[in-house]
C-alpha cells in the first residue's frame, strides 16, 4: 500500500481535493435520499469489493486496479466529508453572525 501512496500521491491528492470541492459545492439535500434497499446493496457490493482486496483473491494486475480503486474512492469520500464540514461550519458561523 505504501508503494501505491509514493508512486500515485498526485493522484490521491486530486481525487481527496475533487472530492473536497464536490462536498463545498454541493446543496445539502432535504429529500428521503437512497431507499434501505439500495443503501444495503451499495453497502454490500462495497463490503465484497473490500473483502476481495483484503483476502487477496483477485491476483496480478486486476487486483492492483482494485486496490487503487478502492484507495482513491477512500480519498474522494475523505475529501467530500472534509469539504461538506468546512463549508457547514462556514456557513454556520456567518449565520450567528447576523
Amino acid at each position: 500500500m505504501m508503494v501505491m501512496a509514493n508512486f500515485y500521491w498526485g493522484w490521491l491528492l486530486g481525487a481527496l481535493l475533487l472530492g473536497f470541492a464536490a462536498g463545498w459545492i454541493s446543496v445539502v439535500q432535504h429529500g428521503p435520499g437512497l431507499s434501505k434497499n439500495a443503501a444495503m446493496g451499495i453497502g454490500g457490493v462495497a463490503a465484497v469489493l473490500v473483502g476481495l482486496s483484503l483476502a487477496r483473491i483477485i491476483p496480478g494486475r486486476f487486483g492492483y486496479w482494485l486496490d487503487l480503486f478502492l484507495v482513491m474512492i477512500a480519498a474522494y469520500l475523505v475529501g467530500c466529508a472534509i469539504g461538506s464540514w468546512l463549508r457547514y461550519w462556514v456557513v454556520a458561523r456567518q449565520m450567528r453572525g447576523q
